[in-house]
């Protein structure tokens, strides 16, 4: 199996990223701007991208503001090659970087609680450390940097696959943070965001309540519609829900109410199945209660396509960098958060995982809308501690320290082999794609996105 082999140039190359790297990702940590909010994270990556020599070619791509698209070209017919950068941070995960659940200290109360300060500055940095390598050995091709705004909410890949963005590329990275280091070869779900809203009318719940026809009363009915029918849906199924609008006041019979809902499932015709059966509970609920019930279906996303060769060849390049070196300070901050989570305390990865069968996990991502449009590959690299889970203060802990800047820079070292690999090696581009067509034999893609959502729901003016 031909690999790049291990280089001077590359560490070269690598160690001139490097502090870009870690310059990303310190102050996008710090930013910690919200899906759809990332103002100025999406210009500092412009600004560092352009600084670097590529050209921007679209901001406000696919009509939201904070997504943009990058490239570099190098001579003509070589191959091209795509990064996924995430840049969004979550609300109410904000920390200092102290091993404790603890406020910073400007106030700042989102936080990059999934790692995506790391995410986005470790394909920079490769891409960066690739284009010189490109330069010095005159290797044609090209490098496009995706600036994915908004993965936690309405991810943009949806949006930039449905414009076709990705039709042209080779194949496309990406790399998230973790408690492991581990070639991602799993099957994330399929899913659709639903808004189900109730129409009903006013009374004095005192005085006259025969008067009026309750909107709650027709949610607390869809929800309980919604849990007795999970009883019947297969064990793969995820049904969550919210109440985003419940009425104001107990004396008034509530006129609005609104249910916020995900439907997840192994892929998109499950989902879809699910969804069609949620609108008849909601119609159900509306009829028994005399009021009026509206579904708005505004968001949803494949399950992730696996591709087989570019996994192989990943892992290869995984074992070939492994986990960061750890030092004594480090180890002991990840035990601190773990103790402080009351979880057992064995600190930081010091091995990578086997490459993993392919099984569907419970999560979903937007890197799927990707991978039925273009071989797509990406890895996990130790950020946090081992058992911490995505989405809770160690992440956002260890990201603004030398745990998560290491576990970036190493990321950026087995992507931009890979990248390497694409860019040369012929036969292994015609064993991706062969691979591909072969998982895509029959299948036309079809946007998740109903036609007439244009923009996120939660697109600020």
């Amino acid at each position: 199996m031909p690999t790049t082999p291990p280089k001077p140039e590359l560490h070269q190359a690598l160690a001139f990223a490097r502090p870009t790297i870690e310059y990303l990702a310190h102050e996008v940590w710090h930013l910690a701007e919200l899906s759809l909010h990332e103002v100025e994270s999406a210009q500092l990556y412009q600004r560092i991208l352009q600084a670097a020599g590529f050209t921007l070619v679209s901001v406000g791509t696919a009509g939201i503001a904070t997504a943009f698209i990058a490239e570099w070209t190098q001579g003509s017919g070589g191959p091209n090659v795509g990064f996924l950068l995430e840049y969004d941070a979550l609300p109410d995960l904000g920390n200092a970087p102290v091993p404790r659940q603890q406020p910073r200290d400007d106030g700042k109360t989102s936080g990059h609680g999934c790692g995506h300060n790391l995410l986005g500055a470790g394909l920079a940095g490769a891409a960066i450390a690739v284009k010189h390598m490109m330069e010095t050995e005159a290797i044609p091709g090209t490098l496009r940097l995706y600036g994915c705004a908004a993965e936690e909410t309405e991810g943009a890949k949806v949006y930039m696959a449905r414009e076709g963005l990705f039709n042209d590329l080779d194949a496309c990275l990406h790399w998230h943070p973790a408690p492991m280091a581990v070639v991602a070869s799993a099957r994330t779900a399929a899913n659709n965001s639903l808004k189900i809203e109730f129409f009903g009318r006013n009374a004095h719940a005192g005085m006259e309540p025969w008067q009026g026809r309750s909107a709650l009363h027709a949610m607390e009915l869809a929800a309980h519609g919604l849990n007795l029918m999970r009883e019947h849906l297969e064990p793969t199924a995820r049904i969550h829900y919210v109440f985003e609008a419940a009425g104001t006041a107990p004396n008034v019979v509530p006129a609005y109410t609104r249910l916020w809902l995900k439907v997840r499932d192994l892929d998109r015709a499950h989902v879809t199945a699910t969804t069609t059966w949620v609108e008849q509970i909601a119609a159900g609920a509306a009829l028994a209660t005399q009021t009026e019930a509206r579904v708005k279906h505004y968001y949803g996303v494949h399950d992730l396509l696996p591709n087989t060769p570019l996994a192989e060849r990943m892992h290869v390049h995984l074992e070939q960098v492994g986990v960061p070196e750890w030092n004594q300070e480090e180890q002991a901050f990840a035990q601190a958060c773990q103790h402080e989570c009351g979880l057992p305390t064995h600190g930081l990865a010091t091995k990578i995982l086997p490459l993993q069968p392919e099984r569907t996990i419970g999560g979903s991502s937007d890197v799927a809308e990707v991978s039925w449009q273009t071989p797509t590959m990406g890895l996990t690299m130790p950020t946090m501690p081992l058992h911490v889970a995505l989405h809770t203060w160690p992440v956002t802990a260890c990201g603004g320290t030398t745990i998560g800047l290491k576990g970036a820079v190493a990321a950026a070292h087995v992507l931009a082999l890979m990248t390497l690999d694409i860019l040369t090696d012929a036969e292994l581009r015609t064993a991706v794609r062969a691979d591909f067509d072969h998982r895509t034999a029959g299948f036309t893609y079809v946007s998740p996105l109903p036609p007439e959502q244009r923009h996120p729901v939660g697109l600020p003016a």
